[in-house]
């Protein structure tokens, strides 16, 4: 199975960040494939280090786990990004920019399924 999962917290609450990676983390554990698309305020994770630095209450620090996964992408949306002053040479480099039509291409496949935060 394929998990499409649009994320929208960011550094501001770092619990709500980090739960579409346990997801994530979970879903790989499975076997299954995970695409992410960060939006929103979810895009200052994307930038290098940042999401290192945060320490979520109560559920573990996943990202890391997910990021370097083979079977995980991570999307960061691009205008998203460009409204934020977030240059693409800050992102963690195994992260790419991305729209909504690869976020679209990931949730219409035909084993898919979406999953928001």
């Amino acid at each position: 199975m394929h998990f499409a999962i649009s994320a929208t917290w960011g550094p501001t609450d770092p619990t709500r960040a980090a739960l579409p990676f346990v997801f994530a983390a979970s879903a790989l554990q499975a076997g299954d494939t995970v695409t992410i698309m960060l939006f929103h305020d979810a895009v200052h994770l994307a930038t290098a280090g940042t999401a290192a630095k945060l320490v979520p209450f109560g559920p573990p620090q996943r990202f890391e786990e997910v990021v370097a996964h083979a079977k995980a992408t991570v999307l960061v949306c691009k205008p998203c990004a460009e409204v934020r002053h977030i240059a693409e040479a800050s992102l963690d480099e195994r992260l790419k920019l991305a729209g909504m039509n690869d976020f679209h291409a990931a949730a219409a496949r035909e084993d898919a399924r979406v999953v928001t935060f």
